[in-house]
């Protein structure tokens, strides 16, 4: 193969790093929508049938020698026609093969096919497994609203052999291959009906595309709505809200994100760089397809992969154009208040002869109604539901909390089941361990249950009760039942066990008792405890600290929200460093200068993460520090709500909060949704440490280096450090992410969550 040579020309604004493979040009459907075969531009009828070898080849190579001058780690292709599956099963392995076997040398290939699927079977099934392809199925919904427009030349519908297609994809052994629908919008069909149809093929993602037109083809809007696609569009929003989000559906996704500052992840909305083009039959390099609607030749570039590189591509005017985000958009679109979440609409639909595609899409004024209602939807919603509204879908879960943030009101919930996990513990361990103490805490329970749901909700409980499952004996559902009533302000008499030297009572405070029992009451103003090793009588006031008693250290971060020091609680001992001993003077007001000025950084920095944090945070321990003053920094997997960390300025506490906080939001997911198939050994070379690591711990390193790439990106500019430590940080997080989707290891949950959260840091490295 000849071309210029590498680096030859203008700069390259972005690498291309997503490739749509024609590996067929033809079909066996004859939809009237398909903007392939029946659109303006009809050069499929010069082009080959099907992709040669050598021309599959040639592209396999040019991916792989772009993927590597770019330094890339990893690159999409899409399987695309036509209908790719009629290269059969044979042909489609050969390409396959040539594809990993070309490319994975140099990067990371994450293959998916889109297909009408009415020749999918499970010889075909069994070599999409083989090579590891997601399949993308089209659907435009029930059977009428299917076969209004995907038929048969001979006038049948498809709607049968696509879901025989759907049924095998949901068998246990080809459901790894489902990657969703893909619904082309007619607003003649009825949208619940529609939304109802796709809901029953269980797909973990849906794509709803409205129908390619342009200015001067427009989109029929019969009635007197003015914007019908936003109604449609609407009343499935409206219902997938109110069933809880049974799946993904990108477009709904993308508003949500980009109302948040966030990426679309979709070429509908939002002004994302596109680094993408197309490779037809013979070769040709060409733009995206969908501009075929505009007029014949649209997509075309001049250049093949026989003879030219993807690096000659990348650097043609229209192709960087894609790259400029909303700099490229029409001054129409930029005095648009939704702009940021509109990002002009599918390039397509822009042309208009005499103008091009400077304009705004021919669809406007429905994404300017879609956007406002999906958006004060969404805002009416947040507001109207309350923590503990039932019926939260892990689809909703993984949405929310894969894109690297979380809600107050999804994170919220999650605390809550973790509670529920920790009562069922703490059920558990009353059975096997029974103590008069269970009684004593059922009986305030029954006269005060939000002071005893305050004192379960201690992180540390939880800990404890798997520990003592476990083997270990040491005591605690004594100082439980104090601490309930003294938050009642119900009078109690019970004997305590000391541990290492102290009585504990979790959200109220710590004693220090020599002994090794002590006897605990409490009269409604006045702890008194009676110390039995020692003749150690002392009345211990609830708010002032004394030799002998120490109560919860409360710091206010913001009105109505504060968290403790955790410096008492044996417990605490979980973290993979050791605990600081009770705190001096000198160091509380460290400890509270430092964490007021972090959640302060927080806010203005990352503010992101602050309704999680806010939502969930409870408790900070203070470890002891590194002799050689290094961060050290620790999340419990069962101590939700908690993070430990040793001393540090509150730049660096900031971070490292955000940090340990996404391991324990990533854990209480994982306490309710299976990401992960347990039963594989697979590991994965991550860059943060030497050994190979288990798929679990890399998800979880995944997402929160994620999070600390976001915090030291929110610095670049203003802080001299914060550039190398983004980029180490950013690399660590796309590679591993990379990794992940190699070991075979996610379930489609997991899928899903990479996905999202790929979504969200796509566009940093940029």
């Amino acid at each position: 193969m000849t071309g210029p040579a590498s680096g030859a020309g203008p700069p390259i604004s972005q690498p291309i790093s997503q490739y749509v493979l024609k590996v067929h040009g033809r079909c066996d459907l004859s939809c009237d929508h398909c903007y392939v075969y029946e659109s303006v531009d009809q050069s499929w009828r010069d082009k080959p049938r099907a992709m040669s070898p050598h021309v599959l080849q040639s592209a396999a190579r040019r991916i792989a020698e772009h993927a590597a001058a770019r330094d890339q780690s990893r690159v999409r292709v899409v399987l695309h026609g036509g209908e790719p599956l009629l290269l059969g099963a044979e042909r489609m392995r050969e390409a396959l093969a040539c594809l990993r076997s070309t490319i994975e040398p140099v990067a990371r290939l994450d293959l998916i096919m889109q297909t009408n699927a009415v020749r999918l079977d499970a010889a075909m099934c069994d070599v999409l497994k083989e090579y590891a392809v997601r399949v993308g199925v089209s659907l435009d919904g029930d059977r009428e609203a299917n076969d209004r427009h995907r038929r048969f030349a001979t006038g049948a519908g498809s709607f049968d052999q696509v879901r025989a297609a759907l049924a095998l994809l949901r068998t246990p052994a080809y459901r790894e291959l489902y990657a969703g629908l893909l619904c082309t919008i007619d607003i003649a069909n009825d949208p619940e009906r529609v939304y109802e149809a796709l809901v029953a093929e269980q797909p973990p993602r849906v794509d709803f595309l409205l129908p390619h037109a342009t200015w001067e083809h427009p989109p029929a809007r019969p009635g007197n709505d003015p914007t019908p696609y936003a109604t449609w569009l609407s009343a499935i929003h409206r219902r997938w809200l109110a069933d809880h989000r049974p799946m993904r559906v990108r477009m709904f996704e993308a508003i949500e994100s980009t109302a948040r500052g966030g990426p679309s992840g979709s070429e509908q909305l939002g002004a994302d760089a596109v680094g993408l083009v197309v490779i037809e039959t013979n070769g040709n390099y060409e733009q995206l397809d969908i501009i075929k609607t505009a007029y014949a030749g649209a997509p075309e570039t001049g250049l093949n992969v026989l003879n030219r590189t993807v690096d000659d591509v990348a650097r043609l005017a229209p192709v960087a154009a894609r790259q400029t985000g909303h700099e490229g958009l029409s001054p129409i679109c930029h005095s648009c208040p939704v702009v940021r979440q509109c990002g002009g609409g599918l390039y397509a639909h822009r042309y208009r002869p005499g103008t091009g595609f400077d304009n705004p899409s021919v669809f406007c004024p429905d994404l300017r109604v879609l956007i406002d209602r999906t958006n004060e939807e969404n805002r009416m919603r947040a507001e109207n539901t309350k923590p503990d509204d039932a019926g939260v879908s892990p689809a909703a879960l993984v949405e929310q909390i894969a894109s690297g943030f979380g809600d107050a009101e999804t994170i919220g919930w999650l605390a809550e089941q973790e509670l529920e996990i920790t009562r069922a513990l703490l059920s558990v361990v009353d059975q096997h361990h029974p103590t008069e103490a269970w009684k004593i805490l059922g009986d305030i329970e029954q006269k005060a249950p939000d002071a005893v749901r305050e004192v379960l909700a201690h992180p540390y409980v939880r800990p404890w009760a798997v520990n003592r499952l476990r083997g270990a004996d040491q005591s605690y559902v004594e100082g439980l039942a104090a601490a309930a009533a003294v938050r009642a302000q119900l009078p109690i008499d019970i004997e305590v066990d000391v541990v290492e030297g102290v009585v504990h009572l979790p959200t109220v405070g710590t004693a220090y008792l020599p002994g090794a029992r002590a006897r605990l009451q409490f009269n409604g103003d006045t702890l008194r405890i009676t110390g039995s090793g020692e003749p150690i009588v002392t009345e211990l006031s609830r708010t002032e600290a004394t030799a002998f008693w120490q109560p919860a250290r409360l710091v206010e971060l913001e009105e109505g929200w504060t968290v403790r020091l955790e410096d008492g609680d044996p417990a605490r001992a979980c973290h993979s460093w050791p605990p600081a001993d009770r705190l001096g003077e000198d160091d509380d007001r460290r400890w509270r200068s430092a964490l007021r000025e972090a959640w302060r950084l927080i806010r203005a920095e990352t503010p992101g993460y602050a309704p999680a944090l806010r939502a969930a945070l409870r408790t900070v321990v203070p470890l002891r520090a590194d002799e050689g003053g290094r961060q050290r920094a620790s999340t419990a997997r069962h101590a939700f709500g908690s993070v430990a960390a040793a001393p540090a300025d509150p730049a660096d506490l900031a971070v490292l909060l955000v940090h340990e906080f996404q391991h324990g939001k990533l854990g209480a997911l994982l306490d309710l949704c299976d990401l992960v198939d347990l039963s594989s050994d697979a590991h994965v070379k991550v860059g943060w440490r030497p050994d190979p690591r288990p798929v679990e711990g890399v998800l979880q390193g995944v997402y929160a280096h994620a999070a600390v790439a976001d915090a030291y990106r929110a610095r670049l500019g203003h802080d001299a450090g914060a550039e190398p430590l983004f980029a180490k940080y950013h690399r660590w997080t796309v590679d591993a992410i990379a990794g992940l989707r190699m070991t075979g290891a996610l379930t489609t949950l997991g899928e899903d969550f990479v996905d999202r959260l790929e979504t969200t840091v796509r566009g940093w490295g940029r």
